[in-house]
């Protein structure tokens, strides 16, 4: 009976070491920086000698959305724990939020910073002479800006001086436009957000062919209050008006011809606000055959450009990865971000700074996305993960800041075409396994397929259904999410899943063809005939903090690399695939296969794959 007791109380024992190592995880994976200021605990000590001056006082004076601004500060008592915090708008609060649930501990301010930076950041002789210069970057949000500056620290901020107030021209002026395909393959649609509602005014995408004529489509307006959001930061502390989501579809498109376009707004006093003039090339007819290009990675987040401490100070590889894109932007024709948008987890203001700073990509090609637990998961709220990762969003965001040609973007699964490829993307955060409606609809997306006109057949989800070297799924002996292969490999090998990508794990992996554990090809670089199985790659790398593998060597790991970066797919025609992995930091290959064959190579049987036949003649 000992014995029994002994056991019973080691494995509660055990399960409550793995629970406090995924609360741990949870715990840092989603620590916010700038929630450790107790604004609640200002005490405001202006000082006739201290003082912040900003400038230029008027931004955006030629159209512009982002621009850099010049802080002179002066302090008599100055200490290497003084702070500056950018407040938008500018008149912020500094009353006491109350917890919103018992999960989330109390907020500790109402009103967030939308980033802060230490005063001594690049004034080396500022704890001497208590004098400062410091150079910020604000984008257009809305709403006008007051730069701060406090003295005690994050944990007892004193309030020591604060600067005037500037703003952009137009603060309310269209920005930051993200396109995305339509639900039919000669449809774009143009995504962008604006300060003006539907009373104030009538919004709409002026566009046509490179020097044709042009018309006007009208787009829709959604918004939403804090009332939308599950749960705190983003109910609390982490709110920040959203201002006004607009989409526009523009239809009956030619195939790969280029066409512009303007984003504009009708005052009801007739007048008219524009944007610059953008433009993109419209996609191919399901299977055309011409060079079709791909870019796809994981879990981007945001960087600041001024090394700003922003919500998320851990995405070093988010700014190397968006330039290298923009640099190749001429060779790339659409592209996937699969999950692990922008890590706001709850503080609002980071969507605004995430879509200014893919701006350049997602103005000018497709911009897909898929959702991941950053932008999903809350506790009560249908996620097939209970835990607290989106930081109270729970999909709102993602669902609204972006277009996807979903039948329901609360349930974010999706197909799409581009040429010879046919893309199905899950939602992994809502049930995939046997018998649910997302199950129903992988099967339905990967069967559809018509093969002799779109032999690429990829499947995009955020985390690893199929395989990993990630540590913490060695730790639980699955190699990917529990539960995902054993759902879903059935489906890949029965129609023939050429590559299968997954973000989630920071870094990046190829493994063999493989199906069941055993891998199906021995080749590793040039793919020719029948794969007899599907290649699995990680492509989380793409710009937040780095994950460890397992020192564990597995038979199916073929390239494993430790840094960020993101992959490319060309297809040259229907018979001939490049794979290629680019890292960020200087966009160069760094692993490579292909893949050449005929029709009849897709058709041809393998393990799981044929069809049923009769012997009768």
């Amino acid at each position: 009976m000992l014995l029994i007791e002994m056991r019973i109380l080691g494995f509660i024992i055990l399960v409550i070491c793995w629970a406090l190592l995924g609360l741990e995880r949870a715990t840092s994976h989603a620590d916010q920086p700038i929630s450790r200021i107790a604004i609640e605990m200002v005490v405001v000590a202006l000082e006739d000698s201290a003082y912040v001056k900003a400038s230029p006082s008027v931004l955006g004076l030629n159209g512009e959305t982002t621009e850099w601004v010049t802080l002179e500060y002066s302090f008599p008592n100055p200490s290497t724990d003084d702070w500056i915090g950018v407040f938008s708008p500018a008149n912020f609060s500094a009353s006491t939020c109350l917890p919103e649930n018992p999960i989330v501990a109390p907020p500790l301010l109402c009103t967030a910073p939308i980033k802060y930076q230490y005063a001594n950041y690049t004034n080396p002789t500022y704890k001497d002479n208590g004098k400062g210069l410091l150079k910020l970057q604000v984008i257009n949000q809305r709403s006008d800006f007051s730069f701060a500056l406090f003295s005690g620290g994050l944990s007892n901020p004193k309030l020591v001086a604060i600067s005037s107030t500037i703003a952009f021209a137009n603060p309310n002026a269209p920005v930051y436009p993200r396109l995305a395909q339509g639900k039919m393959w000669n449809e774009m649609t143009v995504t962008w957000t604006s300060g003006y509602g539907i009373n104030e005014a009538e919004p709409f995408v002026e566009w046509g062919p490179q020097g044709g004529e042009q018309k006007r489509s009208p787009a829709g307006t959604l918004t939403f209050d804090r009332k939308s959001m599950c749960g705190a930061p983003a109910r609390t502390v982490g709110w920040r008006d959203p201002g006004f989501v607009h989409t526009s579809f523009l239809t009956e498109l030619w195939p790969n011809s280029i066409y512009t376009y303007k984003l504009g707004h009708r005052l009801f006093n007739g007048t008219y606000i524009w944007s610059q003039a953008y433009q993109f090339r419209a996609s191919p007819y399901p299977g055309q055959n011409s060079i079709q290009r791909v870019a796809i990675f994981g879990d981007l987040g945001k960087d600041e450009a001024d090394g700003s401490n922003e919500y998320r100070n851990s995405q070093r590889g988010s700014l190397n990865t968006t330039k290298q894109l923009i640099k190749d932007l001429k060779n790339i024709d659409i592209v996937f971000h699969i999950g692990d948008i922008c890590y706001a987890m709850g503080y609002l203001s980071q969507w605004d700074q995430f879509t200014a700073q893919i701006e350049p990509i997602a103005s000018t090609v497709p911009y897909m996305i898929a959702s991941g637990n950053h932008e999903r998961d809350w506790p009560g709220t249908g996620s097939f993960y209970g835990n607290t990762d989106s930081g109270g969003e729970c999909g709102v965001l993602a669902e609204t800041m972006f277009y996807v040609p979903a039948e329901n973007r609360a349930k974010f699964w999706y197909s799409t075409d581009y040429g010879m490829f046919r893309f199905c993307i899950a939602d992994t955060e809502h049930d995939w396994r046997e018998g649910t409606e997302q199950y129903n609809f992988i099967e339905h997306c990967l069967a559809s397929t018509d093969r002799k006109t779109q032999p690429w057949l990829i499947f995009l989800a955020h985390r690893v259904l199929g395989y990993s070297s990630a540590s913490w799924y060695a730790e639980q002996g699955s190699f990917a999410e529990p539960m995902g292969r054993e759902s879903l490999q059935k489906l890949w090998q029965k129609y023939k899943v050429d590559i299968a990508i997954y973000g989630h794990v920071h870094n990046y992996e190829r493994t063999c063809p493989i199906y069941e554990n055993t891998c199906t090809n021995k080749e590793k670089h040039n793919y020719k005939g029948t794969l007899n199985g599907t290649i699995h790659i990680v492509a989380g790398g793409g710009g937040a903090s780095l994950a460890e593998f397992t020192p564990l060597q597995t038979s199916w790991s073929i390239v494993k690399d430790y840094d960020y970066g993101f992959v490319k797919l060309t297809a040259f025609d229907h018979s001939n695939l490049l794979f290629q992995y680019k890292k960020s930091r200087d966009g160069k290959v760094y692993d490579s296969f292909r893949i050449s064959r005929d029709y009849r190579d897709i058709l041809a049987c393998t393990v799981d794959s044929c069809p049923s036949m009769t012997m009768a003649s």
